[in-house]
């Protein structure tokens, strides 16, 4: 089992990747650095081959894919995820493999949003929508995670290996960020630098399609880690229109003794029906997560030992 293990998904990053092997190789030389290939067409493979990187391939199109590949393959006691486009800088990940190792951190974050980040990149979608996810997030899920999109990240071995990977693309982060907060995991923040791409690497986010993939992984998310506080909501808003449709009807009922919308009548009532259906939904489901964090408890007991039984604490 490796002490620290940094772990780069890599899709077409032949400018960069060399460089950011050589830094995080000064900055951590006790470390075991894993490239994953991902189908890149620009000799990314063999530029971090020749780096000193251990190189390997996930030909599963998508940043998920690749995390969930290095999730399975790798054992260490503490891992660093970064980007291979040279936008993290290396001089923070000993801090952050110490606060992993030493404080006993399940998960933490790479900070950007609280230095450059805005200064630095040029995409001012980009800005809103990290500033629009993080406070989504934090409201929905009651948290304090100060950069929910961020690449750079340290992981426990715990958190590495009860973490089931669901996402396929560039929501994963979201996807990470929301599992540790449902799951009460220590969770701590790094504020770190962050730099724009250099001259001739491109960004392999769309700002569109994958944000609308962000939201809607923050949406299904919400649905399956908050399903009463979701279904709670659904009820209120069945139930408002319901009653906006018949307060009318009522009114008129009131004034003349006929029901002169029947057709109305009826939706409304179906709505009020649904509204009831969807409320007992959300508690149905909010005892079944209940069971399902108590069945996680018990996992992470096991990771645990099975960990400590192989001469690790």
């Amino acid at each position: 089992m490796d002490r620290i293990a940094v772990l780069i998904p890599c899709y077409n990053e032949a400018v960069t990747i060399g460089k950011v092997i050589s830094d995080f190789r000064a900055a951590l030389p006790e470390s075991v650095i894993y490239v994953y290939d991902n189908n890149s067409t620009d000799g990314t493979a063999e530029i971090a081959e020749k780096a000193g990187a251990v190189v390997r391939h996930e030909y599963q199109q998508g940043k998920g894919n690749v995390i969930r590949r290095m999730f399975r393959e790798i054992e260490a006691e503490c891992y660093i995820m970064t980007d291979g486009d040279d936008t993290y800088p290396a001089e923070y990940a000993r801090e952050m493999a110490d606060i992993v190792l030493n404080k006993k951190a399940d998960m933490v974050v790479g900070d950007r949003l609280s230095s450059t980040y805005f200064s630095e990149n040029k995409r001012p979608f980009h800005n809103f929508g990290n500033t629009m996810v993080r406070a989504s997030i934090n409201m929905l899920f009651k948290s304090k995670i100060k950069d929910i999109l961020t690449g750079y990240r340290a992981f426990s071995y715990q958190f590495v290996k009860t973490f089931p990977v669901i996402s396929q693309g560039f929501e994963i982060e979201t996807e990470m960020t929301i599992h540790a907060v449902d799951k009460n995991m220590f969770v701590e923040n790094v504020v770190v630098d962050y730099r724009d791409r250099p001259q001739g690497s491109e960004s392999k986010l769309n700002t569109f399609s994958d944000g609308f993939k962000v939201i809607k992984t923050i949406v299904k998310l919400w649905k399956n880690y908050k399903p009463f506080a979701f279904f709670s909501i659904l009820a209120l808003a069945l139930l408002v229109l319901s009653m906006i449709f018949f307060i009318p009807v009522f009114a008129a009922y009131l004034k003349t003794g006929l029901v002169n919308r029947i057709p109305t009548l009826i939706v409304c009532g179906f709505t009020v029906l649904a509204a009831i259906q969807s409320f007992f939904s959300g508690l149905i489901l909010d005892s079944i997560k209940q069971k399902h964090r108590q069945d996680f408890e018990i996992d992470l007991i096991n990771i645990s030992a099975r960990h400590e039984g192989n001469g690790h604490i």
